[in-house]
C-alpha cells in the first residue's frame, strides 16, 4: 500500500509541472524558462509538498527495517554461535598446551635429551592440532625457542629436532598440503 502511494505521488509530480496554460481552446504547452509568478509558486508548492510527502513516507520504512533487524536471533545464528564458542574453547585449550610446553622448553629443560624430547613433543602437538592455535604466531614461537638457543647450550640433535618442528609447522600451515602429489594438475 505504501509503495503504491509513493509511486502515485512520484508519477503525478512531473505531470503537473507541464500543464497547458491559457484558455481551454489554446493547444500549446508552455515549456519556456520564463513563466508567470503564479505558475512558479504552484510548482514550488508542488515540489515542497512532494518532498515532504516523500520524506514522510520513507521514514516509516526505515523504522520498520530497524525493528526487523532487532528481533530475536534465528536458530541458525544460535547454532553458529555455539560452534564458534566450542572452537574458541578448543583453541584456548590447545594454546595452553603450547604455552606450557614452550615454558618447559625454555625454562626447565637443560639437558640435550630433555630439549630434544620437548621439541619432538612440540612437533607432535603441531601435527595433532594441524597447525598452531589462535593466539600463537609462528615467528613469536621461533623467537622464544631461538632465545633458548642463544643462551649457549644447543647441540646438533637439538637443532635437528628444532628444524623438524619448523618443517612440520610449515607443512601444516601450507595451503597446498591437501594437494594430490601424484597428479600435479
Amino acid at each position: 500500500m505504501m509503495k503504491s502511494s509513493l509511486f502515485l505521488l512520484l508519477a503525478a509530480a512531473p505531470a503537473t509541472a507541464f500543464m497547458p496554460i491559457g484558455t481551454p481552446t489554446q493547444s500549446h504547452t508552455a515549456l519556456s524558462a520564463t513563466t508567470s509568478d503564479d505558475e512558479q509558486s504552484t510548482r514550488r508548492t508542488m515540489l515542497t509538498t512532494s518532498f515532504a510527502a516523500l520524506t514522510a513516507l520513507a521514514t516509516p520504512l526505515t523504522a520498520t527495517a530497524l525493528e526487523t533487524y532487532l528481533t530475536e536471533p534465528t536458530e541458525e545464528f544460535k547454532e553458529s554461535e555455539r560452534q564458534r564458542m566450542e572452537f574458541r574453547k578448543k583453541q584456548l585449550g590447545q594454546k595452553a598446551q603450547f604455552v606450557k610446553l614452550l615454558a618447559r622448553l625454555t625454562g626447565e629443560s637443560s639437558t640435550e635429551e630433555e630439549l630434544v624430547n620437548d621439541l619432538v613433543e612440540l612437533r607432535a602437538l603441531v601435527k595433532e592440532t594441524e597447525g598452531l592455535p589462535l593466539g600463537i604466531k609462528k615467528e613469536d614461537m621461533y623467537k622464544v625457542i631461538r632465545s633458548k638457543k642463544a643462551k649457549g647450550f644447543w647441540p646438533t640433535n637439538v637443532e635437528i629436532a628444532y628444524q623438524g618442528m619448523k618443517s612440520e609447522v610449515a607443512y601444516q600451515q601450507s595451503p597446498n598440503r591437501d594437494k594430490d602429489m601424484e597428479n600435479p594438475l
